[in-house]
């Protein structure tokens, strides 16, 4: 039989068999102390956890799903994708060392960067957004321990050659880590393309309902698993069975709306590329994106999430906008059933260089509401725009 795709191979494992009656999701066991029935078997691990901490039924089925997804041999939970990606850029720098990144990185990335970990010792540096890869690497200086990667780039949707990129990262004992949640492990495999951690927030397609704040960190190379266990370990990082459930029912439905959301929002993304109040609209699968030939070589989706710079316009403007609507929500994260809408002008100050932008930044998420229904809403909401700049 040929290899199963993505789709099938999530309910699979929920349907294999061999482990007589039981129901299709696994218990949720809420449990922190585990009992033994004799002292040899206290330390015995492979007996099952020794401790709540090291997870019951559903965080062991969800961390299965996720590595297997993702094609990792080892897969690990923590509390939010934020602390997901602090996780192995902890396990894998040292005071002293250097962590390059985009300088379009996810806000609280940026921020773990700069704050926490410039005060431990170690630095960042922000490479150009729209760099290519062969001027990312002549910026690896002797201490650069860690590349962090985002593709698409948050806000501003650059795209990178990431195979390259790990290539010739691995080829000077560099470390890569990417964050990998635009993708959902579905429409890109940072592992098969040589990245040696892949990051995802489930805040946002696995859980993919708005209701949980969960992480995944997964890795095959023996001493990245080693440097990430340690340190999981030593910091004590856990989630809820309640949430690692939520994910783990999310998990089997993810590419069924992933595909659906994406199909939705280039209806809508491609609508705005023709608005005349639109300069720009920010996704690499749009033909006209800069990254969209990176796009089309490496990716076989797209996330819902797309950035609109406006022709002109302040933060009056903006505001007046997004309050027009009322089939979008005004709040952050994405992923989920519903469509989000935020302003993102402001989040330009804390770059490097601010990117030249024609007018207000935008970014919308497009959910599993009819996309006509969504036009007409920006519709409206287009109108107040042009009333507010009178």
């Amino acid at each position: 039989m040929d290899p199963l795709s993505d789709r099938t191979r999530l309910i699979a494992s929920a349907t294999r068999r061999g482990d007589g009656r039981r129901p299709v999701n696994p218990p949720i066991e809420r449990a922190s102390t585990m009992l033994s029935d004799a002292v040899v078997d206290m330390r015995d691990d492979s007996l099952g956890p020794l401790y709540g901490i090291d997870g019951t039924a559903s965080q062991g089925a969800l961390r299965r799903a996720i590595a297997d997804l993702e094609g990792a041999k080892q897969c690990w939970l923590a509390p939010s994708g934020l602390a997901a990606v602090t996780l192995p850029l902890l396990a894998l720098t040292q005071p002293g060392d250097e962590i390059l990144t985009s300088d379009a990185v996810y806000g609280p990335s940026r921020r773990f960067l700069t704050r926490y970990m410039a005060t431990r010792g170690v630095t960042a540096r922000f490479h150009a957004p729209e760099a290519t890869a062969e001027e990312v690497m002549a910026l690896m200086g002797e201490r650069t321990r860690v590349l962090l990667i985002e593709a698409p780039g948050s806000l501003t949707m650059e795209m990178i050659d990431v195979p390259l990129l790990a290539s010739a990262a691995q080829a000077r004992g560099v470390w890569t880590v990417m964050d990998n949640t635009w993708a959902a492990g579905l429409a890109f495999k940072p592992l098969a393309r040589g990245v040696d951690v892949s990051v995802q927030a489930l805040t946002k397609y696995a859980g993919g309902h708005s209701d949980l704040m969960l992480g995944a960190v997964c890795a095959s190379d023996p001493a990245v698993v080693k440097g990430i266990a340690e340190t999981n370990e030593d910091i004590g990082l856990c989630v809820s069975p309640d949430d690692a459930w939520l994910a783990l029912r999310g998990l089997r439905t993810l590419p069924l709306r992933y595909a659906e959301q994406a199909r939705s929002m280039m209806k809508v993304a491609e609508w705005m590329v023709a608005r005349p109040e639109v300069s720009r609209v920010l996704h690499p699968a749009l033909p006209g994106d800069p990254g969209h030939a990176l796009w089309t070589r490496d990716f076989a989706g797209a996330a819902s999430l797309f950035g609109v710079v406006m022709n002109g316009g302040d933060a009056k403007a903006a505001h007046a906008f997004l309050d027009a609507l009322s089939l979008f929500g005004l709040g952050y994260s994405w992923g989920g059933f519903e469509s989000l809408a935020t302003y993102e002008t402001p989040q330009m100050d804390f770059r490097v260089k601010p990117p030249s932008l024609e007018g207000a930044l935008l970014r919308f998420h497009v959910g599993l509401e009819e996309p006509q229904e969504l036009i007409a809403d920006l519709e409206a909401g287009l109108a107040a725009w042009r009333a507010a700049l009178g």
